[in-house]
């Protein structure tokens, strides 16, 4: 039995570097029983890191995963992740949860249902109209959408939690593939480090897609996030990039090989949003 702890994960920049660091030590391994210990606390919506990631380096290792911690472990059997690791499914009571999905990248449809009915549609999500609501599923849906194109794999990631007391929705995409800046330096023949990759590729009207356009979309949610005063994250490569209120551009010495886009949303915001063409206005994009 080989050990690996995860310690008290959330969305800090710290964190990701114990996923990549779980990465290389699982590297080393192969048949053999690898514990995953989650110490002291595990984010739900992180769900979506680590299933990416023992799906991708330890395909050949029987995996266990176990908590001192009992509220981990009821979360994580709540929101589906632990079911592939031979625990039950729990009721999920309190609607908190928004669940682990390992979904096929030609599941379009699919996953705009998912995003509309597990995220946008929960009560705790501040209050929209719903064309806002149709283009901010849109939004998340070319999140999706450019993830595939770029990673080159069958399958994307996805969780999400809901944190009554800390009044935030935090949501999460994750692909395994080539990432972010290999995308752009490959397609486009841009010499840019992976920070400034992410950036490019989230500015309006760049797209990783050949010959369609893109960028648009992602600017209402961008803008949403800002009066929101809630928080994006894209982890790619070696680059950690952060904008919401703040921004915040860092580097890991050792890349993440693949993208992790994180939304935190804030459920005690008050404000009704709409579309600027829409006659009940409150937010104007």
């Amino acid at each position: 039995m080989i050990e690996f702890c995860l310690k008290n994960i959330d969305t800090k920049f710290p964190c990701y570097k114990q996923f990549i660091n779980l990465i290389d030590f699982l590297k080393q391994y192969s048949y053999e029983t690898i514990r995953i210990n989650l110490s002291d606390w595990f984010g739900a919506n992180m769900s979506a890191v680590l299933g990416g990631v023992l799906d991708k380096y330890a395909t050949t290792n029987q995996i266990e995963i176990v908590s001192q911690n009992s509220n981990v472990i009821s979360i994580l059997q709540r929101n589906g992740f632990l079911s592939n690791y031979g625990y039950r499914n729990a009721r999920d009571i309190n609607n908190t949860t928004v669940k682990y999905m390992k979904i096929k990248s030609t599941e379009n449809r699919f996953f705009s249902m998912y995003v509309l009915d597990e995220l946008l549609s929960k009560s705790a999500f501040p209050h929209m109209t719903t064309s806002l609501k149709q283009k901010i599923t849109e939004s998340i849906y070319e999140i999706f959408v450019n993830a595939k194109m770029h990673s080159n794999s069958d399958y994307i990631y996805t969780c999400g939690q809901f944190y009554p007391t800390k009044h935030v929705i935090e949501f999460t995409i994750v692909d395994m593939g080539q990432g972010i800046r290999n995308t752009v330096v490959n397609r486009f023949n841009k010499n840019l480090t992976a920070t400034q990759a992410i950036q490019w590729a989230i500015g309006e009207g760049n797209t990783t897609k050949i010959g369609v356009p893109g960028g648009h979309g992602l600017s209402i949610l961008k803008d949403f996030i800002k009066l929101n005063k809630g928080r994006m994250q894209i982890i790619s490569d070696s680059g950690f990039y952060e904008f919401g209120e703040n921004e915040q551009i860092m580097s890991f010495t050792n890349p993440f090989k693949g993208t992790i886009v994180n939304m935190k949303f804030r459920t005690n915001d008050t404000n009704s949003y709409s579309l600027d063409n829409e006659i009940d206005i409150n937010e104007i994009f």
